[in-house]
C-alpha cells in the first residue's frame, strides 16, 4: 500500500474524502442489517431513509473526487469500522425489543457523530481552499447528517427511550 503524503490542505481534504468515501460504503453495506433488527416501525423508516441518503452521499463524494481530477477510490476507514463493530455487537445482545433499539439509535448516532466531524472539517477545508463547488457537496452532506442526527434524537427522547425504561419498571 501507497502512503499518502499530507504535506497539504490539498493533500489532507483528498485524503478525508477517501475516508469519508470508504465509511459511507461501510454504511451502505450495514444499514440494511440494522433496519432488520430495529422493531419500532418509525425507527426502521427513519434508517431505511437513511440508507438512500447515504447512497446519495456515495455520488456526492464521487461528484467531489471527479471534481479534483482523481479517481474515486476509498482508504479504509478503520474509525467506521470500529464504530460499525461496535454496534454490531450491540445488536447481537439478547433483550427487550425496546432497549435494543434505544441500543441502536445510540450507535446510529456514534455514526452521525462520526460522520458530522468528518464532512464539517472537509467542508472547511475547501472553503479555506476557495472550493465552493466541493464545499457545497459536503456542506449539503453535512446537513443532512446533522438531520438525520436530530431525527435519531427525536426518536429516542419521543417514545423508544421511554418505552425501554417503561419495560424495565413493569419488570421489576
Amino acid at each position: 500500500m501507497i502512503m499518502q503524503k499530507l504535506d497539504s490542505l490539498e493533500s489532507l481534504l483528498l485524503h478525508e474524502i477517501q475516508d469519508l468515501y470508504n465509511a459511507e460504503q461501510q454504511l451502505v453495506k450495514a444499514l440494511p442489517k440494522v433496519a432488520k433488527k430495529a422493531s419500532s416501525p418509525q425507527l426502521k423508516n427513519a434508517i431505511e431513509e437513511h440508507l438512500r441518503q447515504t447512497e446519495g452521499h456515495v455520488e456526492r463524494l464521487e461528484q467531489c473526487f471527479e471534481i479534483l481530477g482523481e479517481s474515486a477510490k476509498g482508504t479504509k476507514c478503520k474509525g467506521m469500522e470500529g464504530i460499525l463493530d461496535e454496534g454490531e455487537e450491540v445488536m447481537k445482545l439478547k433483550g427487550t425489543p425496546e432497549t435494543l433499539d434505544a441500543a441502536i439509535i445510540m450507535a446510529a448516532q456514534k455514526v452521525e457523530h462520526y460522520e458530522i466531524a468528518g464532512y464539517g472539517n472537509a467542508a472547511t477545508w475547501a472553503d479555506h481552499l476557495g472550493r465552493r463547488d466541493i464545499k457545497q457537496l459536503l456542506g449539503q452532506t453535512l446537513a443532512e447528517e446533522e438531520q438525520t442526527d436530530e431525527k435519531l434524537t427525536q426518536l429516542a427522547q419521543a417514545g423508544i427511550n421511554q418505552q425501554s425504561a417503561q419495560q424495565m419498571r413493569e419488570a421489576a
